[in-house]
């Protein structure tokens, strides 16, 4: 696999600093059920490695210690964690929202016939992976018969309560191109896939959240192979809107590996670039308690222009999510 970290100083992205930590992203590791040529955290059936109850216990204890009430729960797929259901249901008991980034087809794995309804009893919301309403298009990215699966784990979510009006229990789909491209206008597109999932699968969600590839890992290496790299480098360049680093999510994120070292987000931690606190390197989550990250300088390189660009990007979608904002531009186009 191409490295991309060495061709990521070319552009110079704006120093940023952090605001008030909100939300502790955690990775529960790299083992997943499927290998999609976007990840950019190289996951996959065959990764081995995986938070322990005892670093999971750090994070409890940081949550209990501090202001934050918000626990993003990441992986590969984090439900393949022996310990995920301990860490959720802890959470819950600190009065911590949680939130499960899940692809769906983990439910119809052995072991989790009642993962939807263990989800659903401590009111955990699903940020689910569906990078199309076709399909063509989420087979072709992730693998046979996975369109399918994924429906049937969203009308089992459904069926829970899950993007009913008035259950509380939420939804979110994400999308993300197919390619060297920028998402289209989050807004007018989640229009499409409720028009499109509802009228042909009696499907419903709350939100889409659009996101842009980030040139790293699986497909930064893919673009190096097919010699489209720089191009895409330039593209999320040239798309980049100031007004977006005021919402970028690393200033009010903490991303937490499966070691219980700290980032200052996913993308920082699948480039080995650590968070830093004046001259240390390397920090544990175990020596952040009672401290205050406000004002930290954030580890920046080219790749973060995959979260200003255009509309914007995070975790949680477009950073501008208007209609207007980006649906005429001819470089945003989906498959």
């Amino acid at each position: 696999m191409h490295a991309t970290i060495r061709l990521m100083r070319r552009y110079g992205f704006p120093a940023i600093r952090r605001d008030l930590p909100e939300t502790l992203q955690v990775n529960l590791g790299y083992r997943c059920n499927q290998s999609c040529v976007h990840c950019h955290v190289n996951a996959g059936p065959n990764r081995t490695e995986q938070m322990t109850r005892e670093t999971i216990d750090d994070v409890l204890a940081f949550l209990a210690s501090s202001a934050m009430k918000r626990l993003d729960v990441t992986g590969g797929a984090p439900e393949l964690n022996p310990d995920f259901r301990y860490l959720v249901s802890r959470s819950r008991e600190l009065d911590v929202h949680v939130v499960d980034r899940c692809n769906l087809t983990i439910l119809e794995e052995p072991g989790n016939d009642d993962l939807a309804e263990f989800l659903a009893r401590y009111g955990v919301e699903v940020v689910a992976s569906l990078p199309c309403y076709s399909s063509e298009n989420v087979d072709r990215q992730r693998g046979k018969g996975v369109f399918e699966a994924s429906i049937r784990g969203l009308r089992r979510l459904n069926a829970l309560g899950y993007g009913r009006a008035g259950s509380g229990l939420i939804v979110n789909l994400v999308y993300n191109p197919q390619g060297p491209s920028l998402p289209p206008a989050q807004a007018r597109l989640e229009l499409d896939y409720k028009r499109e999932l509802k009228a042909n699968y009696g499907v419903e969600f709350n939100q889409l959240y659009t996101l842009a590839n980030m040139p790293i890992q699986r497909f930064g290496s893919m673009l190096i192979s097919k010699g489209q790299f720089n191009d895409y480098m330039a593209l999320l360049k040239g798309a980049h809107r100031d007004e977006n680093l005021e919402s970028v999510m690393c200033r009010t994120m903490i991303s937490v590996d499966w070691q219980g070292y700290l980032y200052d987000c996913d993308f920082n931690q699948m480039l080995g670039l650590p968070l830093l606190v004046g001259s240390k390197r390397r920090i544990h989550l175990s020596e952040l308690m009672g401290s205050d990250l406000t004002g930290n300088p954030i580890e920046v390189r080219d790749h973060c222009y995959g979260c200003t660009a255009g509309q914007g990007s995070s975790c949680g979608g477009a950073l501008d999510a208007a209609p207007e904002s980006e649906g005429s531009h001819p470089r945003f186009a989906h498959g």
